[in-house]
């Protein structure tokens, strides 16, 4: 067997073999013969099954035995010579070229090494930043605001028109076509005007209306609405405007801080407090997330220099094209369904963000083992089920869902990358 390694750079590697037909005979006489061993025919004993019945009977699967303990010692000779570690290969060695011959085999095999990465320019890639500041006016705001969310609510006196603030209490009853939609009515439901949580035009239709009216509403349901039935389509709401009811803030005092921090000796100046704590974490949340981590990453990209597998760019490549697919026009996957070529130019324009986006990934990695950042198990069926419930969903069928889509790693993954940044920029902040 002749074999030619070749590295083209840290992370790729490849090599070329010349099995002769000689060699291909024998791996197939040993296969056969240890399957004779242990394999069970009638009229022989276990063990005593003659080697020709046995290549006679399962040819094809030998064969491929056979081949296949050929691609390991062709992989166990890579690893030899490159003078690395079987567990420094990356997923499964790529075929490349297998071709059949009455000479034997031409193989060609390409696999990739997990990356050596340099991290020591890591804090070059971690931006300077100032803790962000929370003004007087926003605890006040703040009071305020849940002040006016403790109150409870209240009839009003006068015989006045509903409006904005208020809250109403309705009946109302949905059709579409003149058909009653499903799910679509409801009895004594209270509705804060002008929090949007209703169809576009619903709440601002009924502004106006007096305690005892009824009014017939006219509404559309975005195109984009989650129900695929009623998505886009007309419907008429029969509507009964019950009470008029509305909110009267509490007084801002230590009575109203004993109540909401649950303390005796609790008082206005230690809730606001806990309120500007509150403030200050919800900012930077908000400059850690949405400003400084989408910075650190693509830093990461530019500044740390290393090798990456080409095949695993070229499966984020795939990924990226697949998950582009939905978003284009018909007559565009038509024209690329066609075009070869156009489809390859296509594919090639999400080769740069892939290629960014595996060296992050390597990065993040090979920074966690460093930090010790881990996630375990756990963590993560409390994340999912927190979201699941905040977003109305039932958690036990999220879950299973992406437990079935294999999306637990790449999950995974984002929260380790997440609880890395937070450190990263915490330690930046604390100096």
């Amino acid at each position: 067997m002749e074999i030619k390694v070749n590295r083209s750079n840290s992370a790729n590697a490849s090599a070329t073999a010349i099995v002769g037909k000689d060699i291909l005979e024998k791996k197939l006489q040993k296969a056969a013969s240890d399957a004779a061993k242990n394999m069970k025919v009638d009229g022989f004993r276990k063990g005593k099954v003659p080697v020709s019945i046995v290549k006679s009977r399962y040819a094809e699967q030998l064969q491929q035995d056979s081949e296949q303990a050929i691609l390991r010692e062709v992989v166990d000779h890579i690893i030899k010579e490159l003078e690395i570690e079987a567990s420094k290969i990356i997923g499964d060695p790529q075929i490349t070229r297998f071709d059949r011959s009455d000479d034997g085999l031409d193989l060609e095999i390409k696999i990739g090494i997990v990356p050596q990465i340099d991290l020591s320019r890591v804090e070059e890639c971690i931006p300077e930043f100032k803790e962000e500041e929370v003004g007087e006016d926003e605890v006040l705001k703040r009071l305020e605001d849940i002040a006016l969310s403790q109150a409870p609510l209240e009839n009003i006196e006068d015989d006045r028109a509903l409006e904005g603030g208020d809250y109403a209490v309705v009946d109302f009853e949905g059709f579409i076509d003149g058909e009653p939609m499903e799910n679509g009515s409801a009895e004594g439901y209270s509705l804060h005007i002008g929090s949007n949580s209703f169809i576009e035009g619903f709440e601002e239709q009924l502004k106006g209306m007096k305690k005892g009216e009824e009014k017939e509403i006219e509404v559309t349901f975005p195109k984009e609405y989650g129900n695929s039935a009623i998505a886009g389509k007309e419907a008429k709401f029969k509507v009964k405007l019950n009470e008029i009811k509305i909110k009267k803030p509490l007084e801002v005092d230590d009575e109203l801080a004993k109540k909401l921090l649950k303390e005796d000796d609790a008082d206005l100046g230690k809730l606001k407090e806990k309120i500007k704590d509150q403030i200050l974490s919800e900012k930077m949340s908000k400059l850690y997330n949405e400003d400084l981590k989408p910075k650190v990453l693509e830093s990461f990209a530019e500044t740390i220099i290393f090798d990456v597998p080409d095949f695993v760019v070229e499966q984020e490549i795939d990924l990226a094209f697949r998950n582009a697919l939905p978003t284009m026009s018909e007559e565009e996957i038509e024209t690329l369904r066609k075009d070869p070529e156009a489809a390859k130019a296509k594919r090639e324009e999400y080769k740069e963000n892939a290629h960014k986006s595996v060296k992050v990934t390597f990065i993040v990695d090979a920074l966690a083992k460093q930090e010790g950042v881990e996630v375990d198990d756990n963590e993560i069926v409390q994340t999912i089920y927190y979201e699941a419930l905040n977003s109305g969903q039932n958690p036990k069928e999220t879950l299973e869902l992406y437990q079935e889509r294999g999306l637990m790693p790449a999950i995974k993954m984002s929260m380790i990358e997440d609880k890395l940044l937070s450190l990263l920029l915490d330690k930046k902040l604390k100096g």
